[in-house]
């Protein structure tokens, strides 16, 4: 008996000693951390999203429409659309070529660029001897010379905008594509910042008062874009990456020695060019066409082949335009990794891979990418405003956190107005 009740003492003894030896931590000091580590988050979350919105919330928009920026040149351009039912076969590129060469005395063609799509003309690059460049957009089909027009496009513009803010590239692509390293911060620090965020794919917009509606819109559009996120941080660091030295090798080249001839004589002997092409690389799937320059006597077939998600420059044939031989063939599917992911950034970073309809895919979910950076500064404004409406005393701090987003706000507006003023040069080097 004794022994036993000695034992249960014993236990409880070293029961309390192992209590008093590690004391289980407070229940208020755990909170207090973990509140404290919420913060933390917050902060850096609202940091990176807030500090260079302006700029971020104009390259997004200006990407968005780049995205169909060619289908915005049909809208506002009749001479370039063809009606479908004319249209039979493969692109005429030797009666294209003709008639091009016919239609602008003094002028060389450069390159022909297929329909993007069946309702499409196709495109002609030409140039003078003076540099000066035209666009002719010609039908498919017939070769028939629908218009003529400036190299000024939609496409030209939005692209430059958004690539480089048309600053010089080694200034402006690094600077653009940076944009990736806060954009990759706020996309993990929402992870943190929204919790159970897998729940909010289908909830309802709440209409209560402005704050609302718009903190509900930015958590609807963040969880619906984080693949579209991810994707754009990835392909932008990729361009930050190359823009700092970080290339892939270049594609191979034929050195073939350039022949002073006139542009009707080149034009004429695509035909010839053009069927050793096909012989060479019978499934080539021809794009675009690039006529021999000052630097070079070929011509070069560039398209789409087996590998995927490759620009049409990774499948080329090159052929002696002086005597149609074969004298390089290209295929994406040799190129190193290195290659093929520099190939892959463009088609993924702007949805071309699946035409029209994966562009569309793109625009949409970077319209809604644009309207997240934007809701996110509106939070901001909005919380300011109510915490000077609630406690007066505040105040000061408010003032000082839109001080804060103000000295960014001026670095942004100084990118914008730069873009502007070498926009403007650009199209004065181009008229």
């Amino acid at each position: 008996m004794y022994g036993e009740a000695h034992r249960t003492s014993q236990a409880m003894s070293d029961k309390v000693l192992d209590g008093a030896a590690a004391p289980p931590v407070p229940t208020k000091a755990k909170a207090k951390a973990k509140v404290k580590a919420s913060r933390t988050w917050w902060r850096v979350h609202q940091w990176a999203g807030l500090k260079l919105c302006l700029f971020m919330s104009f390259i997004l928009l200006t990407g968005t429409l780049a995205t169909v920026s060619n289908e915005i040149d049909w809208l506002i351009t009749p001479g370039a659309r063809v009606d479908p039912g004319t249209v039979s076969g493969a692109t005429k590129w030797p009666a294209i070529a003709e008639q091009a060469a016919a239609a602008v005395p003094g002028y060389s063609v450069t390159g022909i660029f297929a329909p993007i799509d069946p309702w499409w003309a196709a495109s002609v690059s030409v140039v003078d001897g003076e540099g000066r460049r035209r666009l002719l957009l010609a039908h498919p089909t017939t070769g028939t010379i629908q218009d003529s027009r400036s190299v000024i496009t939609a496409q030209l513009i939005l692209r430059r905008m958004h690539r480089h803010l048309f600053l010089p590239n080694w200034i402006g692509v690094p600077l653009v594509s940076a944009l990736a390293i806060p954009l990759g911060i706020s996309l993990v620090t929402s992870f943190v910042v929204y919790k159970r965020w897998w729940r909010g794919f289908f909830k309802p917009l709440r209409f209560r008062d402005a704050r609302t509606w718009i903190g509900d819109f930015h958590r609807l559009a963040g969880v619906w874009t984080l693949w579209f996120t991810a994707l754009m941080v990835v392909t932008s660091l990729w361009y930050l990456i190359e823009s700092l030295g970080g290339h892939a090798a270049p594609a191979p080249r034929a050195e073939v020695a350039p022949v002073a001839r006139p542009a009707p004589d080149v034009a004429a002997s695509l035909d010839m060019s053009l069927s050793a092409a096909q012989q060479a690389r019978p499934d080539l799937h021809i794009d675009r066409i690039f006529f021999p320059s000052e630097s070079s006597g070929a011509f070069i077939f560039q398209g789409q082949r087996e590998a995927i998600l490759v620009r049409p420059r990774a499948n080329a044939v090159w052929t002696d335009a002086a005597t149609g031989e074969v004298k390089l063939i290209a295929d994406g599917t040799d190129f190193t990794l290195h290659q093929r992911i520099s190939e892959m950034a463009d088609p993924l970073h702007f949805g071309t891979f699946g035409g029209i309809w994966t562009k569309l895919i793109w625009f949409v979910f970077g319209a809604l990418l644009t309207g997240l950076s934007i809701s996110g500064a509106a939070i901001y404004a909005l919380r300011i405003m109510k915490s000077r409406r609630e406690s007066p005393s505040l105040a000061g701090t408010a003032a000082l956190s839109i001080a804060g987003m103000g000295r960014w706000a001026w670095f942004s507006s100084l990118l914008l107005f730069l873009c502007a003023v070498f926009f403007g040069l650009t199209l004065s080097q181009l008229l």
